[in-house]
């Protein structure tokens, strides 16, 4: 039987970067446009990398991303972007920093037609996780499969973030995940 990451986690002190990302994020909806999108970077930032990095990492993250405001890093200069380059607190990728800059672009022109990035979220939901990555891939940069599904499963828009047995799975539902509500 597969190691879900629920099962992973119980056993983690409650201070592991694991137990705490699973007990207060994993799988809880996003109402914040920013805090999606650096859940998306962070995300992007985690392809061929543990997760565990990352998570070790994110405050990091947060300070060199301007607390990934949107507005801010839609126009990062050349000059900022180097300097993204050479922060060794973050992934020091040029793809996935350029990545983050061209979709906070994107977000704001989402926001600018829909109202926000979780109105367009909302909006296509739901969908399949193949119909996703397609919207993805057609909509952002540096958005595979995997990175598609963890961003969607983490915020809420696809299920199985946790096994039903999970105590933080009773948690969620109560928050009322994408998942979760029926779109007329």
């Amino acid at each position: 039987m597969a190691t879900t990451y629920c099962s992973f986690v119980q056993h983690q002190d409650k201070t592991n970067v694991h137990r705490i990302y699973h007990d207060t994020e994993y799988g809880f909806p996003i109402h914040d446009d920013n805090l999606l999108f650096a859940r998306l970077v962070l995300e992007i930032n985690q392809a061929g990398l543990s997760w565990e990095t990352i998570l070790k990492k994110k405050d990091n993250f947060f300070k060199a991303y301007d607390q990934f405001d949107l507005k801010k890093v839609s126009k990062y200069s050349e000059k900022k972007k180097e300097m993204l380059l050479q922060d060794a607190g973050i992934i020091r990728n040029r793809l996935k920093v350029e990545a983050a800059i061209h979709n906070a672009q994107c977000i704001i022109t989402i926001q600018k037609e829909t109202g926000s990035f979780r109105n367009w979220l909302d909006h296509h939901h739901p969908k399949t996780k193949e119909e996703w990555v397609k919207l993805f891939k057609k909509t952002f940069k540096f958005t595979g499969g995997e990175i598609v599904n963890e961003f969607l499963m983490s915020t809420g828009y696809l299920p199985g973030a946790h096994t039903e047995d999970c105590p933080i799975h009773k948690k969620v539902l109560k928050l009322g995940p994408a998942w979760k509500r029926i779109k007329k």
